[in-house]
């Protein structure tokens, strides 16, 4: 271990590990070491070779000396904290006069702990905000909404999650998950809402062939809910094949592949499970206990899905620090189980890309999503549009609504201050694609304007 001297050094020395032992694990190593050094350095107290010497003694002792402080068992190797806070500014609005225009301000919280432990184990956990739905919380929002004389809102947990990657050198990488996690496929909103967390168990497998070249593969058992008078739980299975390339320094491309299958979705019933977005063709049946009408899906799924992009990098570009990417990119899908109201596409080119100071994006895309293409509860539930129907028991839900049954245009513009702070302006202008059909068949077609956009201005600070 390298000996320092002087009264210099040891005021370094000390000031290090005093904030070591006074922060936490995670923050403390990550941060605020690397910071306190470099000021030490600027201000004259240790020297550039000095500040390195230390540098490395601080990786090398930090861990043993905070477990020692926090009681931290032998084999958790460290922690790191992560989350971030949004505020959101929220916009409806539509050309039919039974249309209430409605603003809505919202933020949403998220904080999490990951924990790495020896043998490539790590744990986590994160909590969100969010408004009910009923006596659960919304699966594909972690809004809480600035409403009832400012009440006490929600806390509900976003993941929970236990993973062990028992292979990971030679370019191969195998772990496994199991638990509540964030979403393992690469898939788009037409697919997956952003902020949907599922539940169960996934296994993944990657494989570098060179610096060039990529391959990936994720498959999953996931519960989509769980009956007390029944032994046929819904479930879905899945898997999802990726191919990343990077053919030059500015071309690269993606090509993916997946499937999935929902097994009993007969139980995904409007009683049984929580009912947020729409489009799904249902039936009307009764209830055999309490006689109540329940909405029954008409259709099974199994949708094959196929995505690609192509992405060119500029050298330069008006108003944009360094290089300049341009992506177009394309998605598709269709529900093998029936053969009507089956497909869903999106077509989209997106300039730039933010997450770094001063960096921006803009995107456009254009979405069709039938019906019955996919499972109406997973999909992105800020692309909707109007439902005009006069009662629920009517050709269509009266109200705005995500899910499928939907085509039209979204609109987004990021632009990143600083590293951690970034704006979105996010526009959705859509229609449906079919009236009538959507709880029963046979109702009668609804002629008024569907018509709708949605608006959302949001400023996220992340951490």
């Amino acid at each position: 271990m390298k000996k320092f001297t002087g009264q210099k050094t040891y005021l370094g020395r000390t000031l290090l590990l005093g904030v070591a032992c006074l922060l936490p694990a995670g923050l403390a190593h990550a941060q605020s070491a690397d910071v306190l050094i470099d000021k030490l350095v600027e201000k004259g107290i240790l020297t550039v070779r000095e500040g390195q010497d230390l540098r490395e003694e601080a990786d090398k002792n930090f861990t043993t000396a905070v477990q020692s402080k926090l009681g931290m068992p032998d084999w958790v190797t460290g922690y790191k904290i992560s989350g971030d806070f949004r505020g959101r500014f929220d916009h409806l609005s539509s050309d039919n006069a039974a249309f209430t225009e409605r603003e809505r301000f919202r933020y949403r919280l998220r904080f999490g702990i990951t924990v790495n432990m020896l043998d490539n184990l790590e744990a986590g956990f994160r909590l969100a905000s969010g408004d009910p739905k009923g006596s659960a919380g919304n699966a594909l929002s972690a809004n809480s909404t600035m409403q009832d004389n400012f009440s006490k809102k929600n806390i509900y947990i976003d993941t929970a999650y236990g993973k062990w990657t028992p292979v990971n050198s030679g370019g191969w990488l195998v772990s496994g998950t199991i638990g509540k996690m964030d979403n393992p496929f690469a898939f788009t909103p037409m697919v997956f809402d952003p902020d949907l967390t599922p539940e169960g168990a996934v296994v993944q497998t990657s494989w570098a062939i060179n610096d060039q070249q990529a391959l990936s593969l994720t498959g999953g058992a996931f519960v989509l809910d769980e009956e007390q008078l029944s032994v046929s739980d819904p479930f879905m299975y899945g898997g999802q094949f990726l191919w990343n390339a990077k053919w030059t320094e500015k071309i690269s491309t993606t090509l993916g592949a997946g499937a999935f299958k929902i097994v009993s979705s007969e139980q995904l019933t409007t009683v049984n499970v929580p009912f947020i977005n729409q489009g799904n063709t249902r039936m009307v049946t009764l209830d055999p206990v309490t006689s109540l009408p329940l909405y029954t899906l008409q259709s099974r799924f199994m949708p094959v899905i196929i995505d690609a992009s192509a992405t060119y990098t500029l050298d330069s570009f008006p108003f944009y620090n360094g290089a300049f990417p341009i992506k177009v990119a394309g998605e598709a899908m269709q529900n093998m189980e029936t053969s009507t109201k089956n497909q869903g596409f999106w077509v989209g080119v997106t300039f730039g890309k933010s997450g770094t100071k001063k960096s921006w994006d803009l995107t456009y895309r254009y979405e069709r999503l039938e019906a019955d293409a996919w499972y109406d509860q997973l999909v992105d539930d800020d692309n909707g549009a109007f439902y005009p129907g006069d009662m629920p028991t009517a050709n269509s839900p009266f109200g705005y609504y995500g899910g499928t049954n939907i085509k039209g245009h979204m609109i987004k513009f990021n632009y990143s201050f600083t590293d951690s702070l970034t704006f979105t302006a996010t526009c959705f202008i859509n229609d449906l694609i079919s009236h009538d059909g959507l709880v029963a068949n046979g109702l009668v077609p609804d002629a008024k304007t569907s018509e709708a956009i949605h608006f959302m201005a949001d400023v996220m600070w992340k951490f």
